[in-house]
């Protein structure tokens, strides 16, 4: 079985990009000088599953960082080539959640990073995130792009771990709570 977990961060007021998908007030406040687990986090996961917005604005960043593979769901990006420069390291797939894990599971994949708003957000609702990493930077944007959209029951979370960093940043740790 595929298991799905995710690592973000988000604005205090929390949205995880300003309206028009920028980010520049997170990578302002980013410190190489702290580890905030993301090379831990990714040691033990075998593909990235990524919506089209998270996946447009990490290539006008400049060159592709991911080595993992990486699975673009898109429904606008399905059945269209992808660059030549990425061949081999990102595909497209406009399937539904469910149905995209069940096929990285035949293809012996058993845990995948899932980025992007609505991305997340769609694997929430129907129920597949194992787990969640989210990092708190203490900024108020005023208006963006939600982490968390609408849902149709309660996500019940267990906090696992929290922390805090000499930057201000908090990152907290939740598992799925599966009834």
């Amino acid at each position: 079985m595929t298991t799905a977990h995710v690592f973000i961060a988000t604005s205090l007021d929390g949205y995880i990009a300003r309206p028009d998908g920028d980010i520049d007030w997170l990578l302002q406040r980013d410190d190489p000088a702290e580890d905030h687990g993301y090379a831990a986090f990714i040691a033990d996961k075998d593909a990235i599953v990524m919506g089209r917005g998270t996946y447009e604005k990490v290539r006008a960043m400049g060159p592709w960082t991911y080595e993992l593979p990486v699975t673009v769901l898109s429904t606008q990006l399905a059945g269209t080539p992808v660059p030549e420069a990425l061949k081999g390291k990102v595909r497209f797939s406009d399937l539904p959640p469910r149905a995209l894990l069940d096929a990285l599971a035949r293809e012996n994949v058993q845990r995948i990073y899932v980025d992007g708003g609505q991305t997340v957000q769609s694997f929430l609702r129907d129920g597949l995130i194992a787990d969640l990493v989210v990092t708190t930077v203490p900024l108020l944007i005023g208006a963006g792009k939600p982490l968390f959209g609408a849902l149709t029951k309660d996500i019940d979370m267990q906090l696992v771990a929290s922390r805090c960093f000499p930057s201000g940043l908090v990152q907290s740790t939740y598992r799925v709570v599966t009834a």
